[in-house]
């Protein structure tokens, strides 16, 4: 009996990776056409004996390791791989991200693997015309191009805003003295941003261009559940949460204050860059449609997620 192909995961205990390895494991028809590797920077984390226990193998490697990756790529030929790497928000975050994508798809196709499935976004700086550089989204775009270079096929999964970020960076704050909340960005409160639950999501999403790769090959999948303002998520907690919630529009030195240093000028470009253009350039809207049409699964609403996960005191 022929050997399965090899699927190869990496960042496998992480949010997208994590998704990817679960949806895989569990699925009948995937779990049966493919061996799974889960790749992660450590191997001795109680996520990776999890994705053990449910028959993954793992390994521990480093994107800045050349010899570790040609492990994690061993046997490979013929399979598939998803790489995604992890943003870091410090001076070298683009230069980071760009060697370590290159290197995971240069391994990939060392390795003889027959498809990639690369976690990328828009590249901002190229579609502003160089006003608005924001290093974890153009290092992602620029890997992209590389890997539509290389001899091997793929395909470019491009999630949304993370609903997630609703329960960080973007949580609604308490203006105290039972005022309510308030969300603060310094978005125009009309302006729409594309939602996903990328732990909910990107397994079926991947899971997908798997079962039917022909038909995904050299496609960019924006993907979102759907379209909503600042101020639609706003109202949107409110009436999950029964507490008052608004949005703000702050100054970029205010939002500013809320965020990490290293954050602070990256994390606002890319909100100039969506205020222009859209979160993925001209036509947001559109490609979030094309992409829907493609898919054959559902993905989970902003609401079933806030009322899943939001939690205002």
């Amino acid at each position: 009996m022929p050997t399965r192909p090899l699927l190869t995961i990496f960042g496998a205990t992480g949010q997208q990776g994590g998704s990817v390895a679960t949806f895989i494991l569990s699925h009948p028809t995937l779990s049966a056409r493919y061996r799974v590797r889960g790749v992660t920077r450590d191997a001795s984390q109680p996520a990776a004996a999890a994705l053990r226990a449910r028959g993954a193998e793992v390994v521990q490697a480093d994107l800045d390791d050349a010899d570790s990756l040609r492990h994690a790529l061993s046997g490979g030929d013929g399979g598939v791989v998803f790489i995604t790497t992890t943003t870091v928000y410090d001076a070298v975050t683009k230069e980071r991200e760009v060697r370590q994508g290159k290197a995971a798809a240069d391994a990939a196709v060392a390795a003889g693997v027959g498809f990639v499935v690369y976690s990328t976004e828009v590249h901002c700086e190229v579609v502003s015309g160089g006003k608005y550089p924001v290093p974890s989204f153009d290092s992602r775009g620029e890997v992209e191009a590389y890997i539509r270079s290389l001899p091997v096929r793929n395909a470019f999964y491009a999630p949304g805003s993370f609903m997630s970020n609703l329960l960080g960076m973007m949580a609604p704050r308490s203006v105290g003295d039972g005022e309510g909340y308030v969300i603060a960005n310094t978005l125009p409160g009309d302006r729409v941003l594309p939602w996903i639950d990328v732990v909910a999501d990107t397994g079926p999403v991947v899971g997908a261009v798997l079962a039917e790769p022909e038909r995904f090959e050299g496609k960019r999948l924006c993907v979102a559940s759907g379209l909503f303002s600042l101020e639609e998520v706003a109202e949107k907690i409110s009436r999950v949460t029964g507490k008052t919630v608004k949005y703000v529009r702050v100054s970029e030195d205010v939002f500013k204050t809320y965020l990490p240093e290293g954050a602070r000028e990256p994390v606002v470009s890319m909100f100039r860059f969506i205020a222009e253009s859209g979160y993925y350039g001209p036509g947001t809207e559109k490609l979030v449609e094309e992409t829907t049409a493609l898919l054959p699964c559902a993905l989970t609403g902003l609401d079933e997620y806030l009322a899943a996960n939001i939690k205002l005191e």
